[in-house]
């Protein structure tokens, strides 16, 4: 609810106020579902002007994962009684048609659209009376969330928050130290972060034009095959892929045993494109500066070997190199989070890039996303921080062990209620394995014969290192790389 400053009209009691949901994406959404179905009242805060909005910024591109992973099961029961009728479990979506075969018409339900609060940007969460230092009696204040909406601040007063703000709207830059590029901000007329529409909207912007993908995971291969398929239609268009690694095992996936076949197929496609001589291609390249000569952009950096490289008549760039979470949101609260890759601190272990190329996590609930701070979750993608690769389904499955916490329904929060899909890659110490031909312990544990991984966790632990965990809801919170090397 709004926050009203009048002492009288306050509520008693934290427990009182709604649960402020921040972001209407799929897994906001998933998660005001889980509140009506609870009983629950709460407000949900979005920054555009629709739902959906950053699904509709890619809203071009065909989904890997089928319409059964991209539909979340309290939604659907509520949306049933209005003559919605589930899509085919078996069909890929685009990210577009998610948006508007389910998330429009759930937004339009009365309970959730009395409940959305469109074009409210969150600025801040904090404590009502309390900055990040104040202990005493921390626990029993309502968080309060400030916001800018039509040009005013506002601000609302929550029991809980789940923070399903995403990373979208949060690039990586170009450069590979993690900062932008020397000359990146000057070149930003030339440069398009994510996934632009090549084959549409944007089609005139790179007909013709010889433009460089920077980036090794899903996003690059969609825009690479977009722009050689608008290569074969017009002349005079060429493509360059630059990646940071030398090894590409994980860039090109898991091929045919990955459980997903649309997601095998993008891997195999962008291999055959690379194979066929089809774009130029720049492995190990870490790009340090951007320059403009003649009206085109010459780009520099160094390679595996540590030589200097040149990339020169580059007219248009696309920035595929993944994004990072906003954590100004909630600098005022206390986080727990993996200290590089900025996700919930306990995911950290099991989808650490340094360590495995898994796709897959195990599935996690309330006490992998909860922090120090009683009542805020992180969920979605941002609960990933800057590691990639998340499916939907997971967030599906966060919400709804988060909600049942918030409830006090502590059996439920417990459970473990998702059969994840298995990339069929799964690499540690920097050699990779088929992971579902061969039985890795990389995907959903309710699929996956966890023997092997257990053995090796007594290993670990005859060692003197903390183990995984096998078994238990939570990783340790001690050596997680080396606990991690384990289990994977």
């Amino acid at each position: 609810m709004l926050l009203n400053t009048s002492p009288s009209l306050r509520p008693a009691h934290p427990a009182d106020e709604p649960v402020a949901v921040l972001g209407a994406g799929p897994v906001g959404l998933a998660a005001a579902a889980k509140l009506i179905e609870r009983g629950l009242p709460f407000v949900i805060l979005e920054a555009a002007s629709s739902v959906g909005a950053n699904l509709v910024d890619y809203g071009h591109v065909r989904l890997f994962s089928p319409w059964r992973y991209d539909v979340d099961p309290t939604m659907a029961r509520l949306l049933e009684p209005t003559g919605w009728r589930a899509p085919d479990p078996d069909a890929l979506p685009l990210a577009g048609e998610v948006v508007e075969q389910v998330l429009q018409p759930f937004a339009r339900l009365p309970q959730v659209a009395a409940a959305l609060q469109l074009g409210t940007r969150v600025l801040s969460v904090t404590r009502e009376g309390f900055d990040k230092v104040k202990s005493a009696g921390r626990e029993k204040a309502p968080f309060v969330i400030r916001a800018l909406r039509n040009g005013e601040t506002v601000e609302f007063k929550a029991r809980a928050v789940i923070d399903s703000t995403g990373t979208w709207n949060q690039p990586n830059p170009i450069g590979a130290s993690g900062l932008p590029a020397i000359g990146e901000r000057e070149a930003a007329d030339r440069i398009a972060y994510g996934i632009p529409d090549v084959l549409g909207a944007a089609r005139s912007r790179y007909a013709g034009k010889r433009t460089l993908v920077v980036g090794a995971g899903h996003s690059a291969a969609n825009a690479l095959l977009a722009l050689a398929d608008l290569a074969r239609e017009a002349p005079g268009t060429s493509l360059v892929w630059a990646v940071r690694s030398p090894a590409l095992t994980r860039v090109f996936g898991g091929g045919d045993a990955d459980a997903l076949p649309a997601r095998g197929a993008l891997g195999n496609s962008l291999r055959s494109l690379r194979d066929s001589g089809g774009l130029e291609f720049h492995a190990g390249l870490r790009i340090t500066r951007i320059e403009r000569h003649d009206g085109r952009l010459t780009v520099l950096g160094i390679d595996a070997g540590g030589q200097a490289q040149r990339l020169a008549g580059i007219d248009e760039i696309i920035c595929a190199t993944g994004q990072r979470p906003d954590l100004g949101l909630t600098s005022e609260l206390r986080l727990k989070l993996d200290p590089w890759l900025e996700s919930n601190e306990a995911l950290g272990p099991l989808i650490d890039p340094n360590l495995h190329s898994c796709g897959t996590v195990r599935p996690h609930g309330h006490r992998e996303l909860a922090h120090p701070e009683p009542g805020l979750y992180t969920v979605g993608v941002k609960s990933y921080g800057r590691a990639p690769t998340f499916l939907m389904a997971t967030g599906f499955e966060q919400v709804r062990s988060v909600v049942a916490a918030i409830a006090g329904d502590l059996e439920a929060a417990d459970r473990v209620e998702l059969d994840l899909p298995e990339t069929g890659v799964c690499s540690t110490g920097g050699s990779a394995t088929k992971g579902a031909a061969e039985g890795s312990c990389c995907g959903g544990p309710a699929k996956t014969d966890r023997s092997a991984c257990c053995a090796l966790d007594e290993r670990k632990k005859a060692e003197g290192a903390s183990g995984c965990g096998c078994g238990s809801s939570r990783p340790p919170a001690v050596e997680p790389r080396r606990a991690a090397s384990a289990c994977c």
